[in-house]
């Protein structure tokens, strides 16, 4: 798969409060390895399939910091991006600023509270390989707003949105160019108590859901929504052994 092109997301990434213990268990997992680096990036790994990046983590970076994976949207002009996120009544959290030659990345909060990042690609250009098990498949928004995430992320990335229902439940697509790019839905009932923040979730293919979410047990992961089937496949919400809280799929597509 091409790199994805601006407004679309690019890249992943895991902040862990054990980033070998970490490693252990996702190098486990999705068949990854660990490419980790020097001193000038803290550490900071990336993991690769098949020699590609996929995915990346490193260390929290202030107390109380929760172990948490980011979802990044490719932009082509960080500093734009961020300008937007302050029209639209968003936060930034961390302005735009260079990782060495690698690209220009910036952190926000949409209004709701759902924290992302952007990422402007420079020598790295994000993960080069999607939809294969082991590598990303699907962001998706969960949020208690979804009118107003709607205008936000359709004012900042030029997202347009569709009606669609997964499994009989509302969902809404988002849409770049006319393709889908993101999914968003509402967090209504018993799956999202009254203490779940808005957050962006990430998905990883796999081959067999039923096998991979037994497999992240094993390794001392949590099953948090056993495998299920909807329309688009089987899914099922997992923790690493640190909390990271990430979705695996094993679709149609």
């Amino acid at each position: 798969m091409t790199v994805p092109s601006p407004g679309a997301p690019n890249w992943v990434d895991l902040a862990t409060s054990d980033l070998d213990g970490a490693i252990r268990f996702y190098t486990e997992l999705f068949g990854w390895t660990a490419q980790i680096s020097g001193d000038e990036f803290g550490g900071y790994t990336t993991f690769l399939l098949n020699g590609l990046p996929v995915a990346g983590a490193g260390p929290l970076f202030g107390q109380g910091q929760p172990t948490a994976w980011s979802s990044y949207i490719a932009a082509a002009d960080a500093d734009v991006v961020a300008a937007r996120v302050e029209a639209a009544q968003g936060k930034v959290l961390v302005p735009p600023f260079d990782v060495m030659d690698q690209g220009r990345m910036a952190a926000f909060l949409d209004p709701a509270g759902a924290p992302f990042s952007i990422w402007e690609p420079g020598t790295m250009r994000g993960a080069e390989v999607f939809d294969i098990p082991g590598a990303l498949t699907w962001n998706e928004l969960n949020t208690r707003d979804l009118e107003g995430a709607m205008a936000f992320y359709g004012s900042v990335f030029g997202w347009t949105f569709r009606e669609a229902h997964v499994s009989g439940l509302p969902y809404v697509m988002c849409d770049r160019d006319r393709a889908p790019v993101a999914g968003m839905q509402l967090m209504v009932g018993s799956g999202f108590p009254d203490d779940l923040p808005p957050h962006w979730l990430v998905y990883f293919a796999v081959g067999n859901c039923d096998a991979a979410a037994e497999h992240a047990h094993l390794l001392g992961g949590r099953i948090v929504h056993p495998p299920t089937t909807i329309s688009v496949g089987r899914y099922a919400v997992l923790t690493d052994p640190q909390g990271g809280t990430f979705a695996i799929l094993n679709n149609r597509r």
